[in-house]
């Protein structure tokens, strides 16, 4: 069809539909909006830019995330390219008379032409909208007609979900209620007509992008925590803010306040409402941070945790998001046009108890080095042109200057000397069986906490412990007390020790917003610890020869983290994932997506073609564990850590056997390069790959960059190739490897990885690579001797690394000749 057919059958005089003109189109990726219309049957439009028009369908039920369930998409005219932004209602008597709404929208991809694809019958492409993502499918079905009718599908990736548009909107039926005037009533459509005119802070936000009418019922927007601040212009930064999170809504003279876990805090701040209800407007929905700003205007929590629990007090708003305006949906606007809007309604009535959260655009690491300096926690990065949206996303970053984790209280010692009240504070996570041990915190508490703290605790003793202490943990069981596990804390610490404790933990302040009584409940209802770990579907058959259920998964990392943790963590990861188990279909993935938890962090790395991109990354047990639950198998990190990602720290030699290899000659491999590195003054050591072959590791200190850790381990393996080429081969040709040995030296680029000591492998037999000591390498049967079993007792019995204390080396590469 072409834009003739649209042109003909709108009359634009009566319409505002926008002409049929062929659109330029933005260098790039293609758009696609899905629309709710409501004319004679309600039913959503799914256009797909095809050249420079909207390839346009007809979706009764709406697009459905349920993998392989079809929805009919019956096949209309192509729409202008301007149809992706049009919203409002079409006038009864033309064609298509209806409301209009657009509800997700984005760009999309397709797998190969666009154009013959559709000719052809079958188009699959990817979505990257708001509400629909990943991989679809169109099928057409029988032969083409005037309207062609198609099916709609959803293929199987980690954005699939049992659900579809229709419920991810939340578009009630009548429609009336939620987004306006429902057309099929004449009634409704005179009360429309007669309706007052809008405000003009209506008509500001209904001509942003993205703005739609209805009320924004949203989850509330999470930030995703990172190692690193984001650079470029497409990031917005502003303070952290040390306080509570509050979301306003107002409804002509009736407000309320809610906490981040919608705990009604109405009346409780009636001077942050006075501010609210003096605002130009009739209706909004805003979301900030409940602070108490010091003589300096920095956020001091501990005087707001006293004004909470004394009443009255300087209690602020720092609003930093508009969500709505009168009747407008703002959540689908870019990010830095709401808080404009914002900061321009909030200058119209200006308040000491209802302030606008600045923002620098661009300059990253620089705004989050002046935040250190100005002793603040840290600061939250946005992405410009990001939507708002439904729980944790990475469109938010928090980048802190320390860690932070919440925890419950199931113990304290007593106090030494002349300190008052307790000694130190017992902490744990609440996880899957129970309650994980994670250690103690005793600074950060002045008498005043001290004396509070422990008249709450004496309150909720008990004779029994509430956990078993790790052997590792050298105290005297009378030293504790043990308490009800209800009290919430946050402390801040750097970072997890090799036992999954805390390292350099400091009391920060009690979870007053959190609460106690619910999390003394139920597991169900654990608010205790943002990254609590719960698993799904524990007993699925991950292995299924011989069979290793997620649970066991899930037990071997927690059990060998001690031993992992230290080659993982804080690096850009890629995993490989296998949510159909071994055997069964796997992918890698490197970047995060919806599903992963709070402890799976994001470190903004700068890729090969100077694009920039969020990896995953992870600071502890939590993050691995959280991973496990998204069906990750292996890790495979980066050669080097943040904030030095282009000074690789260690330089690893892949042994990949060819047919016919036998495992002798595999050790004689290893043999071979450890040798050769030894004459260059190098230490190297072996890991058991849980393949084929072994790897060889050389830990290198900072100061090389890729392409010297490249030239140099590529000088190697031609060294060794070229003195026994009937052994060894230097290329990755696998014509090349018959009998022979590659000496696998691409490993050792920017952005390359490897697998990981005490990683499993998805491979049938559940073996794990292991890291061994050069005298122990001839006493294994093969690459895969060590399976998840034989991990778990190596990890049982042993006392010290097989490598020593290889993480600290002060050798250093020589320069290639």
């Amino acid at each position: 069809m072409t834009l003739s057919d649209y042109d003909r059958k709108r009359d634009f005089a009566r319409t505002g539909e926008p002409r049929g003109k062929v659109g330029r189109g933005a260098a790039g990726a293609l758009v696609f909006v899905v629309q709710l219309h409501h004319a004679r049957a309600r039913h959503f439009d799914f256009r797909l830019q095809v050249g420079n028009a909207l390839a346009s369908w007809a979706v009764p039920k709406g697009p459905s995330l349920r993998p392989g369930e079809k929805r009919l998409a019956v096949q209309v005219e192509d729409h202008p390219l301007d149809y992706a932004r049009f919203e409002g209602i079409i006038p009864e008597g033309n064609y298509g008379a209806g409301d209009v709404r657009v509800v997700d929208s984005g760009t999309w991809l397709a797998e190969g032409d666009p154009a013959a694809g559709i000719a052809a019958g079958k188009l699959d492409f990817t979505l990257h909208g708001r509400h629909l993502k990943g991989k679809w499918t169109l099928v057409r079905t029988g032969r083409a007609g005037m309207r062609a009718q198609w099916l709609l599908m959803k293929r199987t990736d980690e954005f699939a979900s049992d659900t579809d548009l229709d419920a991810m909107v939340h578009a009630p039926a009548g429609y009336a209620a939620s987004a306006g005037p429902d057309v099929a009533n004449p009634s409704t459509r005179r009360a429309a007509t007669a309706a007052p005119r809008a405000s003009r802070w209506r008509e500001r936000a209904l001509r942003l992008a993205g703005a739609t009418q209805g009320p924004a019922a949203a989850a509330v927007q999470l930030a995703t925590l990172a190692a690193q601040a984001p650079d470029g212009d497409e990031w917005l930064h502003e303070v952290k803010w040390d306080g509570y999170r509050l979301l306003a809504s107002r409804d002509g003279d009736t407000l309320r306040l809610a906490s981040r876990n919608d705990s009604d805090w109405t009346g409780r701040f009636p001077q942050v409402e006075q501010a609210l209800l003096a605002l130009p407007v009739q209706a909004l929905k805003l979301d900030g941070e409940l602070v108490v700003l010091d003589a300096r205007g920095r956020s001091d929590f501990a005087a707001l945790q006293r004004a909470l629990q004394e009443g009255g007090g300087p209690v602020s708003c720092i609003a930093f998001d508009l969500l709505q305006i009168e009747d407008v949906d703002l959540r689908g606007v870019r990010q830095i046009a709401r808080k404009q809007l914002l900061e321009a309604l909030l200058a119209k009535k200006p308040s000491p108890y209802l302030a606008y959260s600045q923002h620098i655009v661009g300059h990253g690491p620089a705004v989050f080095a002046a935040s250190g300096r100005q002793a603040l926690e840290g600061i939250i990065s946005k992405r410009v042109d990001a939507p708002y949206a439904d729980g944790r996303s990475r469109s938010w970053l928090k980048v802190k200057h320390s860690d932070g984790t919440e925890a419950v209280v199931v113990g304290y010692t007593a106090p030494q000397k002349s300190r008052v009240g307790l000694g130190s504070l017992m902490l744990a996570l609440r996880e899957a069986g129970g309650w994980r041990y994670i250690g103690r915190v005793g600074t950060g508490m002045d008498d005043a906490t001290l004396k509070s703290l422990h008249k709450k605790l004496e309150a909720g003793r008990r004779d029994t412990p509430v956990l078993e202490l790790p052997s590792h943990v050298v105290l005297p069981p009378r030293s504790i007390t043990w308490v009800e596990p209800t009290l919430v804390v946050e402390v801040e610490h750097r970072g997890w020790g090799k036992e999954g404790l805390l390292r350099h933990a400091s009391f920060l302040r009690e979870r007053l917003d959190q609460s106690s009584a619910s999390t003394a409940a139920t597991p169900k209802k654990q608010r205790a610890a943002r990254a609590a770990f719960r698993l799904t579907s524990p007993d699925r058959a991950v292995f299924r020869s011989p069979v290793v259920t997620k649970q066991q998964v899930a037990d071997y990392y927690r059990a060998v983290a001690p031993w992992l943790l230290p080659g993982i963590v804080d690096r850009p990861l890629s995993v490989l994932r296998a949510p159909d188990g071994v055997p069964g279909e796997m992918f890698f993935q490197k970047h995060g997506g919806p599903g992963f938890g709070d402890a799976v962090l994001s470190v903004d790395v700068e890729e090969k073609s100077g694009a920039r991109d969020d990896y995953l990354c992870i600071a502890g047990v939590e993050g691995l564990l959280q991973l496990v639950q998204m069906n990750a198998l292996e890790f495979h990190p980066w050669g080097a850590h943040p904030g030095h990602m282009d000074e690789p720290d260690r330089v690893v030699f892949d042994l990949d056997p060819g047919p016919a290899v036998g495992w002798a000659a595999i050790l004689a491999a290893a043999r071979a390069i450890r040798t050769q590195l030894a004459e260059l003054g190098l230490e190297s050591f072996p890991m058991l790959s849980g393949g084929k072959g072994v790897h060889v590791v050389v830990p290198i200190a900072r100061g090389h960059d890729w392409s010297h850790a490249k030239a140099f381990s590529q000088a190697i393996a031609l060294l060794l190739a070229q003195r026994e080429p009937a052994k060894y081969v230097a290329s990755a040709a696998k014509d090349q490897r018959d009998g022979r040995i590659f000496i696998d030296w691409l490993r050792n680029g920017r952005g390359a990885t490897s697998v990981a000591a005490w990683s499993l492998r998805a491979r049938p037999g559940a073996s794990v690579a292991m890291p061994v000591r050069w005298n122990e390498l001839g006493r294994f049967k093969g690459a895969d001797h060590f399976t998840l079993a034989l991990a778990l007792k190596r990890a049982a019995t042993l006392k010290s690394h097989p490598w020593g204390d290889f993480r600290t080396p002060d050798q250093r590469l020589p320069r290639p000749t």
